[in-house]
């Protein structure tokens, strides 16, 4: 399902029709809609909505046009729609020093007052911030420090650059973006929306106002969220569907509505690709890896229950003529369990599918032999992490076992070369922005001494 994590259909705009844009989202595929107070009458209003539909949800909070007009009763009646069962969040909330509606000083001071409210009542909050980056950072500061566990919020109708992204990131928010990132003149946006990890993104309308490029100039509805969605998937590289499944996770992670993720996953598709999940155990403990406290990908929970039987896999693997590709990857290291790789592998390649294995490359230390002569046949391309250009860096950054400290990397490097003799496609792989790791370095290894493909991948973006 799709989700409208920010929309005002309490507005006027809304008026004559109000019923009839309801009944689209819902036609449209629209799961949950959540409708934002901008000023009591509004957060009532809001309320009153979500209150006559099971699918809309509130939030309650007073906007940095209209702080100014905060008088004596106006936290008292807040904090009274708080605990109403459908308001799930606190605001529109933050900083405009582009409209300055209300002067910069009362804006800080409610929105920090807002932001104490809030967390009095264990809400996320919806932020709106433009052309107010530092004093935003400064302010959100204060409240969210990194590893607390409080419960963030959303940057809504992100509009900043690629500094607040990632310090909205550090400090645990997500981050929203609307129909504006669409626009042809939006790269700047689109490229700050690629890097946004899945389990950190939404999609809004904020309607009635900024309507997609194909509906732009009219009056903007949940129901055309479907083309902001389309865009940030193109720009990701991935299909709706997996932008919408990770929303929906995020949704019921911030806010307690859905549904979770189920564990023991098998095999889950992105884009035409299947992966298979066969562990959860490895041979590393990668300081960027999520596999022991969120091993989720793309709205997928990958937390085994058991490991897998051979059969079992081939069952959820189902026609492999229907992918692009089937990968043995999940969220440890698929090597551990080689005979159901290679049982697996010989069914899939039987059946006309293409194999491929992603691994950290210490399948010949594990097992004690070359391993790669018996997956010859069976995978068509394999991917090695390789992580670093040096032994010292490498145990620093993906911690191997002790036994295998001062030697794998070296290990991981003879794999390499050797996959060249029996697998037809090989690739190289580094997690960038790791401490003490020379990129530069990785390239020329991979690219000169190896001569196979080099694939850099951001940190925090998986699957």
């Amino acid at each position: 399902m799709i989700i409208d994590t920010h929309a005002h259909l309490d507005m006027d705009a809304f008026m004559e029709d109000r019923a009839g844009v309801i009944e689209r989202a819902r036609e449209s595929g629209i799961g949950y809609i959540l409708n934002i107070g901008c000023d009591i009458e509004s957060s009532r209003r809001s309320v009153e909505l979500a209150e006559c539909h099971d699918f809309i949800y509130a939030s309650a909070g007073v906007h940095p046009h209209d702080v100014k007009d905060i008088g004596d009763g106006t936290y008292a009646d807040l904090a009274a729609l708080l605990v109403h069962p459908k308001v799930v969040a606190a605001g529109e909330m933050g900083l405009d020093y582009f409209r300055n509606h209300s002067p910069a000083e009362l804006q800080r001071k409610h929105f920090r007052k807002q932001i104490e409210l809030a967390r009095e009542h264990g809400r996320p909050i919806i932020i709106h911030c433009r052309d107010a980056k530092e004093d935003m950072i400064a302010i959100l500061s204060e409240h969210y420090p990194k590893n607390d566990k409080a419960r963030s919020g959303i940057f809504h109708c992100f509009s900043g650059d690629q500094e607040l992204a990632d310090r909205a990131l550090e400090m645990g928010f997500y981050v929203s973006f609307s129909g504006s990132v669409t626009y042809p003149k939006s790269d700047g946006l689109r490229a700050v929306a690629k890097t946004i990890p899945a389990d950190r993104l939404f999609v809004e309308t904020d309607c009635p106002y900024l309507a997609p490029q194909p509906r732009r100039g009219k009056r903007n509805e949940p129901a055309f969220v479907n083309f902001t969605a389309q865009v940030l998937a193109e720009v990701r590289g991935l299909t709706v569907e997996d932008l919408n499944r990770a929303s929906e996770l995020n949704f019921f992670e911030l806010f307690g509505v859905g549904s979770n993720a189920k564990t023991g996953t098998v095999a889950y598709q992105i884009r035409n690709s299947l992966y298979l999940n066969l562990t959860t155990r490895c041979t590393n403990d990668c300081v960027f890896c999520s596999r022991l406290t969120r091993p989720v990908v793309q709205g997928y929970n990958l937390k085994l229950d058991r490991e897998p039987t051979a059969d079992e896999v081939w069952q959820a693997v189902g026609d492999p003529a229907n992918y692009d590709e089937v990968v043995f990857c999940g969220y440890g290291e698929p090597t551990l369990r080689l005979d159901v790789i290679k049982t697996v592998a010989a069914k899939i390649k039987a059946a006309g599918g293409r194999v491929r294995l992603n691994t950290n490359g210490h399948g010949n230390v594990i097992h004690k032999r070359n391993i790669l002569p018996e997956l010859k046949g069976l995978v068509d391309e394999v991917s090695v992490s390789l992580n670093s250009d040096s032994s010292e860096t490498y145990d620093a950054t993906c911690r191997p076992l002790p036994s295998f400290r001062g030697r794998i990397y070296d290990e991981i490097r003879r794999f390499i070369q050797e996959a060249k003799k029996y697998i037809p496609d090989v690739q190289a792989t580094i997690v960038t922005q790791q401490e003490g790791v020379d990129e530069t370095a990785c390239e020329d290894i991979v690219k000169k001494e190896f001569d196979v493909n080099y694939r850099p991948r951001r940190y925090n973006l998986v699957g």
